[in-house]
């Protein structure tokens, strides 16, 4: 079990936070411990006390990991280009490749209405998002504006969740192409 981790996340902190990921999404936030996270990365838990010395810190940690592996979003949207077929099956391909860090994200943003440390990392990864979405609609004459980008991103974001709990990838591709021609026709 250990190295298929290893092989996969890492080992060490990356495997910890890996592995708190997989928790929350599978489980639910309640249901994380450092004996399911240790048990998962193949560790003793003792390490997770060394790595971060609380359950908060490793939680924090794997929202930072999450934000960061969710930058391949910003990739989609690097550069002022179509919401087209392409930029469909990019988006339903990172959360077909990895739900479990989409659901893990959904998580902790609802963590972050009870959580002041949380609620910052849910507003960088959020911004993130709303920046990628403002360079796309560029390409449809929003510059700079970031209510558009902001309803763009939640429309997505809605996507996102209804593909995370319905998966129909063909209607989720279909909806996020047809966002694109309304926004072309505007």
């Amino acid at each position: 079990m250990g190295d298929t981790n290893e092989r996969k996340w890492g080992n060490g902190r990356e495997a910890l936070v890996r592995a708190a990921i997989d928790v929350v999404a599978e489980e639910g936030l309640d249901a994380l411990s450092f004996r399911k996270v240790a048990l998962r990365a193949g560790v003793n838990n003792t390490l997770i006390t060394h790595h971060f010395g609380s359950k908060d810190a490793l939680l924090e940690a794997a929202a930072e990991w999450a934000t960061e592996k969710s930058q391949q979003f910003s990739e989609l949207t690097n550069i002022a280009s179509p919401i087209d077929e392409e930029f469909a099956a990019g988006l339903v391909g990172l959360v077909t490749d990895d739900p479990n860090l989409q659901v893990f994200q959904y998580y902790m943003a609802l963590a972050a209405r009870r959580s002041p440390q949380l609620q910052k990392i849910a507003e960088t990864l959020h911004e993130s998002y709303i920046e990628g979405i403002a360079r796309t609609l560029e390409h449809y004459g929003y510059k700079g504006d970031r209510a558009a980008a902001h309803a763009v991103y939640a429309a997505l974001d809605g996507l996102v969740f209804h593909q995370l709990t319905v998966p129909r990838i063909v209607d989720t591709k279909a909806a996020i192409v047809r966002l694109g021609n309304m926004l072309q026709r505007h």
